[in-house]
């Protein structure tokens, strides 16, 4: 009897026994990597959660793109919430309980909002993602910065780099415009 070919390179010593093999070798996580491999990200507020008692739940008849199908049936969700009497409606796809889903999680997103303001889970989002923009932004301008002062090393600045910097935004501005 000849032993399966993952087998074939062990020792035949391994072959007899009724153990897992394990081999000791070191715990290598990310043997080539210096830095962490996940940073850590600023922790969220969890989800905010509705008790289903305080919401009123109506299923609508959709409308708009989808053609008779979303016309005819009631898949659309709209959610009240009671005691705010603020209102969603949720038409994303055409199941009935996906659109409830999707209701239910706008509707707790702008209840947290009306309650916390600035402290709620939606706010800090926000504030992440307005900040990472913001870093992307400073970023281009660094390298941007960066590369008019290589390629205005070798020549001389008697006020051109004003001239060209000038330039470059007229060229931007009427690119928005539209005007070539």
């Amino acid at each position: 009897m000849r032993a399966p070919n993952h087998l074939a390179r062990l020792p035949s010593h391994h072959l007899n026994r009724r153990q897992p093999i394990t081999l000791n070798l070191p715990a290598l996580t990310h043997p080539f990597h210096t830095t962490p491999s996940h940073p850590k990200k600023p922790a969220l507020p969890p989800r905010p959660k509705l008790d289903p008692s305080t919401t009123y739940k109506a299923y609508l008849k959709g409308s708009g793109p989808g053609g008779q199908k979303i016309n005819k049936t009631s898949s659309a969700v709209q959610l009240t919430h009671l005691p705010t009497g603020i209102v969603v409606k949720s038409q994303a796809t055409r199941s009935r309980t996906q659109n409830e889903s999707i209701a239910r999680r706008l509707l707790a997103e702008k209840v947290e909002v009306l309650e916390k303001g600035p402290e709620s889970r939606v706010e800090k989002k926000r504030e992440l993602e307005s900040r990472k923009r913001r870093s992307g932004e400073k970023k281009r301008r660094r390298k941007y910065r960066a590369l008019e002062e290589e390629s205005g090393k070798g020549t001389e600045r008697d006020g051109e780099g004003e001239g060209v910097k000038e330039e470059e935004e007229d060229e931007a501005e009427s690119g928005r415009r539209g005007v070539t």
